[in-house]
């Protein structure tokens, strides 16, 4: 097999759009596995450098190419100088390589940023298998952790049978879990609530009436109807709710999302939260004033709920404008699949089911490589009796009775 690698700091320099010249044979695809998605994140720098920016992501996508030096597989690809923005947590490994005196970092992932929705990595040639192509980054494992510099590679968030194919080549496998929910052909809201218990069903719709008491209306602004007023809103809402939380104004900025709305509109859905105030006591004058928005991309394949903020704290708001309203989507558009985000238990008892995640691990030290290697053999068990645990919660009727 005469292939080559390479690598590039930017998905423009190759002056094609590597994803549409190539591709994931019919392999199920999401929103974010674009050239605009990445394209986004490079001219905004929200990964990259700049003068004024310095964000640890460091796009280093990989090339593969025959002997006629002809592209036949893309990978996207970062070297990271710290684990922030992943979702796939290893801190810990960190910590450990600096006790013994060795860098953890830089590190190479490939992974699309900020984005822990499962899926694809690898964009090929048609007559081209994954074994094929995973079977050439093992023998270049070497070959790539010294020309890159960095300590490790991780594949994070592949579907199953890419990790799957990775584990056999010895990039170990790691478990991870998130909730998501699942269209049942539902016809509206009412009806994927009358698959639930009784209790819970009555404390949805308590929630969502708790929304309209408190004065705050929902609407959903998609395709022409999304304007740069209401992403502008978007973004207000989005820096400062991080500020908030985390004292910084998040991974992402301004000029990526109107990069989106220019590129991607189509595939972008903006919920807004407007609450109704009387002036000066006086009934007949009425203001509606936006206090919170999220902000969600679809495909066919899925909606995926990612960016969340709030100018005023409300009572159930972010329930209501995160889950609620991705739900009622989905069933209003056909969408087989609601991805809300990771982590948070919370959403079990709002219908969203656990999910078994995958990432890709291999450690260019030999005893480190061993050392996580036991690790991910010992989490395993634990990592999957949660999600088994928290299925048991799920508040849908029992069909048997």
């Amino acid at each position: 097999m005469k292939w080559h690698w390479a690598s590039t700091d930017s998905i423009s320099n190759l002056g094609i759009d590597p994803i549409k010249h190539l591709s994931l044979n019919d392999e199920l695809t999401s929103p974010f596995l674009c050239f605009e998605f990445l394209k986004a994140l490079e001219a905004s720098f929200c990964v990259g450098e700049s003068i004024h920016r310095r964000t640890g992501w460091l796009p280093s996508h990989i090339l593969i190419k025959n002997e006629n030096d002809e592209l036949i597989a893309f990978i996207p690809a970062y070297i990271k100088t710290h684990s922030y923005g992943e979702y796939i947590f290893d801190h810990s490994w960190a910590h450990a390589y600096q006790q013994h005196g060795l860098p953890y970092y830089p590190k190479l992932i490939f992974a699309i940023p900020f984005t822990p929705v499962s899926g694809p990595r690898i964009f090929k040639l048609t007559n081209i298998s994954n074994d094929q192509i995973v079977t050439f980054l093992a023998d270049q494992k070497e070959a790539i952790f010294k020309q890159l510099n960095v300590s490790s590679i991780h594949l994070l968030f592949p579907n199953k049978e890419l990790s799957n194919t990775f584990d056999t080549m010895h990039f170990y496998t790691r478990h991870s879990v998130q909730f998501n929910w699942h269209n049942k052909q539902y016809t509206d809201f009412e009806s994927f609530l009358e698959s639930m218990t009784a209790r819970r069903r009555r404390s949805i719709k308590k929630e969502r009436k708790s929304i309209a008491k408190q004065g705050v209306t929902v609407e959903k602004l998609y395709g022409k109807h999304l304007t740069k007023e209401a992403m502008d809103f978007f973004c207000l809402c989005y820096k400062q709710t991080y500020l908030k939380r985390s004292g910084h104004e998040g991974y992402l900025n301004n000029a990526f999302f109107f990069e989106l709305l220019e590129n991607m509109q189509d595939n972008l859905l903006l919920v807004v939260a407007n609450k109704q105030s009387n002036i000066d006591n006086d009934s007949t004058h009425i203001v509606s004033t936006p206090v919170a928005a999220s902000l969600f991309l679809f495909d066919h394949n899925g909606l995926y709920g990612r960016y969340w903020g709030a100018l005023e704290d409300v009572s159930g708001l972010h329930f209501e404008c995160c889950y609620y309203q991705g739900i009622e989507f989905c069933i209003e558009h056909n969408i087989p699949l609601f991805n809300p985000g990771t982590q948070g238990e919370h959403k079990i008892l709002r219908g969203f089911e656990p999910t078994i995640c995958y990432s890709n691990h291999s450690m260019a030290e030999p005893a480190f490589d061993d050392a996580v290697k036991d690790f991910l053999i010992r989490e395993t068990p634990h990592i999957k009796e949660y999600a088994i645990q928290s299925a048991d919660l799920l508040p849908f009727k029992d069909d048997s009775q």
